[in-house]
């Protein structure tokens, strides 16, 4: 069966649909290790390489990050399976000798939180409202970005979340945690998705929460 990796505290409505849907929950917790606000993101202690169910997953070992950034953010990658973009100064060395290895297009941003900050729709297709990525990926033309406004995330302990982690690719759907009918470029975001023939999920009973991806 295959696994989907949410943080601990995601919504039980999130979590019945995925359990309702066939896939395994394995439920991401720490304590100590990070940041007390992403304590329990995925992105910040896994990194999928690529949108398949079963593309390869590296784990992050407790040594492999610490509780202030960059090094807390150094297993969030944006990965496609086509492209790995990241600030790949801060990328831990194992991961990127993986992506190397796996032949992946290196994209390197200035953004450390690049999974925060993306919803990876396909190996080509991005969602951003970050323009040091959307300028970076601009250099490689078979990357369509949608720029989206920033905020309407939210994420306790900070101003605001990040539309990437509030999201991710369930086989061919892509779900969002929380109300995307909230989000200023919901159309737009709705339209782009379904023009690469994916659907979409939201849930309207709660706002649109950053809980570091859904892997």
């Amino acid at each position: 069966m295959n696994k989907i990796y949410i943080a601990k505290d995601a919504n039980i409505r999130l979590k019945e649909y995925l359990n309702d849907t066939g896939y395994c929950l394995e439920f991401v917790a720490s304590e100590g290790i990070v940041d007390k606000a992403i304590s329990n993101h995925p992105d910040v202690f896994l990194c999928k390489m690529g949108i398949e169910q079963n593309a390869p997953i590296f784990f992050a070992a407790k040594e492999d990050l610490g509780k202030d950034y960059p090094a807390e953010a150094a297993f969030n990658a944006a990965c496609t399976g086509k492209y790995f973009i990241h600030n790949l100064n801060i990328t831990n060395e194992k991961l990127l000798f993986a992506a190397k290895e796996m032949g992946m297009i290196l994209v390197d941003v200035r953004q450390g939180y690049t999974k925060c900050s993306v919803v990876i729709v396909d190996e080509t297709s991005l969602i951003t409202y970050d323009e040091g990525i959307i300028k970076a990926c601009s250099k490689f033309p078979d990357i369509s970005v949608l720029r989206v406004a920033p905020g309407f995330v939210r994420l306790d302990g900070y101003d605001t979340g990040f539309i990437g982690g509030a999201s991710g690719r369930v086989g061919k759907e892509i779900i969002f945690h929380g109300d995307l009918f909230g989000h200023p470029d919901f159309s737009a975001i709705v339209n782009f998705i379904e023009k690469r023939g994916l659907t979409c999920k939201w849930f309207p009973q709660f706002k649109l929460t950053d809980i570091g991806s859904i892997l």
